[in-house]
């Protein structure tokens, strides 16, 4: 079930009530545990190491280990009361360019959805929109305070969930400098050309997904499963050259495919 929820965006001295709702559903195939023997279902139960009796919800307790088996225990209420209201909107602090966001500090996306004061959020959408902005702002979505974005695409107000920047770690890359042959980084820009096209997210399948729905398929009609495909091995290059050489004729090949593809979708 997708994941959504009520929130105000706050724009200066204007509020507006509004809903998220997530922009991606979660398609994966999961699992239970089966005991091997009987084919029962794996039950967890919640103990400690004195009682021996089940625990209850109401037994159970959040505790922050600040040293070694000794905790400082928060009840609910008590985490609840650090967020004040103003938390649990969706305060812009600023607007950016996107440019300025690196990719890699983004998270989840959910549409935003008015829920009254129609008038001003597509005020604001257009205002965001016509200064190809990004809104910067802060909240409290569940029980974790987000950093999130707002832009605006193709008319639909988006919001995204931002890391912090103490969660972002540091790249175990060093950076040095590069030196490349200008003959092999022109070879392999013209791969990236030959490659080159318009970016279609509907012609990406998780095969994956797929294959693994065929073999619960199978094992239900009472089929074995065997594998068809075999593992290709990379070959070790040898000489750079050579291959970007290769790579570039199988990428020239490919664009020309791709090409009679086209023009026979058009006839």
């Amino acid at each position: 079930m997708a994941q959504s929820y009520k929130s105000t965006i706050a724009f200066g001295v204007v509020y507006i009530p509004i809903t998220l709702h997530a922009c991606v559903k979660n398609n994966d195939i999961s699992f239970n545990t089966l005991h091997k023997k009987t084919g029962e279902r794996i039950k967890y139960k919640k103990t400690c190491e004195n009682c021996p009796a089940n625990l209850s919800k109401d037994d159970i307790v959040k505790g922050y280990q600040y040293e070694k088996d000794k905790y400082v225990i928060l009840t609910d209420k008590e985490i609840d009361d650090i967020k004040s209201k103003r938390d649990k909107s969706i305060e812009i602090l600023e607007f950016v360019d996107l440019k300025q966001i690196d990719p890699i500090y983004f998270d989840k996306s959910y549409y935003v959805k008015p829920n009254g004061a129609e008038n001003a959020f597509n005020l604001i959408l257009k205002a965001i929109e016509e200064e190809n902005k990004v809104g910067v702002a802060t909240t409290v979505l569940g029980t974790k305070e987000q950093l999130v974005a707002i832009r605006v695409i193709g008319g639909q107000m988006i919001l995204y969930t931002m890391h912090f920047y103490d969660e972002v770690q540091t790249s175990p890359v060093k950076k040095t400098e590069i030196k490349v042959n200008e003959n092999e980084l022109k070879l392999a820009k013209s791969i990236i050309n030959n490659m080159t096209s318009a970016f279609m997210p509907q012609k990406y399948k998780n095969n994956y997904r797929e294959k693994l729905l065929v073999a619960i398929q199978s094992k239900l009609n009472g089929n074995e499963i065997k594998s068809k495909e075999t593992v290709v091995k990379p070959n070790n290059v040898i000489n750079i050259m050579d291959a970007l050489k290769k790579s570039i004729e199988l990428s020239k090949k490919k664009k020309t495919v791709k090409k009679v593809k086209k023009e026979a979708q058009v006839k």
